[in-house]
């Protein structure tokens, strides 16, 4: 058996959905340098031609779609000009996604259906669009970003958490419906990741402490780090190949351990 050749990715299409930047960006990154060609998508133009110019930067030649993700119509249309210009996508990576932190009693019923829709509806809808062609031609592999909040609760991310944890029994339900069809779907749980999004929760106090937030991540982390986006990378190969053909419905947490630990004693 060719171990390596399992991994590889040559010649297939790969979706990362809101992989113009941060996480999405570095899976997209690991899937190209694994031989995949890359095709992503964002809701603002400008991120389109950021991401773009990101891309050839790291020498990968992608192709970007301006389009949401919550919008089916638009969702049918972009897929079906996608498959026309690049060709069927083999991989989708269900990575877009918000977050928005706010205590349960201040959270409006708008804040949290916006938050459902994006995290867990347009991912369906995504899913949806590309199963056809899957199908059609025998093999397919769907890939959710998921979250340690699919498995935990945590103040002040009510909406973010029920739909992280509607995704995995989504993953699971694909699994389900599909895996007779040669579909594998599974999900990636990123713990908590050192991105510039995250960098003020890392910064270094005036006193030369850690920040309080950091000090918290880094006492529940076994590995005692942050994770780097590049922890991701071999996780998504993985769950993308045809090393991962008889995984399914799995979600794989990339969290240092988080999961696993209930902490040091006080």
């Amino acid at each position: 058996m060719d171990f390596i050749n399992m991994f590889s990715l040559k010649g297939k299409n790969a979706l990362v959905t809101g992989a113009s930047y941060g996480i999405g960006f570095e899976i997209a990154k690991a899937l190209s340098n694994a031989g995949a060609t890359i095709i992503f998508n964002d809701v603002i133009e400008e991120n389109i031609k950021k991401g773009l110019a990101a891309y050839k930067e790291n020498n990968i030649n992608a192709h970007g779609y301006l389009f949401d993700i919550t919008d089916e119509q638009s969702v049918k249309e972009n897929i079906k000009k996608i498959e026309s210009d690049v060709g069927i996508i083999d991989i989708l990576v269900n990575n877009a996604g918000i977050i928005q932190r706010k205590p349960m009693l201040e959270t409006t019923a708008a804040d949290y259906r916006k938050i459902i829709d994006i995290d867990l509806t347009g991912q369906f809808i995504m899913a949806k669009a590309v199963l056809p062609s899957m199908i059609k031609k025998g093999h397919g592999k769907i890939i959710n970003i998921c979250s340690m909040m699919s498995e935990l609760g945590r103040e002040t991310v009510v909406g973010y958490a029920s739909a992280k944890g509607g995704l995995k029994m989504l993953t699971k339900n694909i699994c389900s419906e599909f895996g007779e069809k040669n579909i594998q779907c599974n999900g990636i749980g990123p713990g908590y990741i050192a991105t510039p999004q995250t960098a003020p929760l890392r910064e270094i106090q005036p006193d030369g402490s850690r920040h309080p937030f950091d000090q918290f991540i880094i006492s529940k982390t076994p590995a005692g780090r942050w994770g780097k986006p590049d922890d991701l990378a071999g996780a998504a190969i993985f769950l993308a190949s045809d090393a991962s053909n008889f995984i399914n419905g799995h979600i794989l947490y990339v969290d240092g351990g988080i999961l696993a630990y209930i902490g040091k004693q006080p």
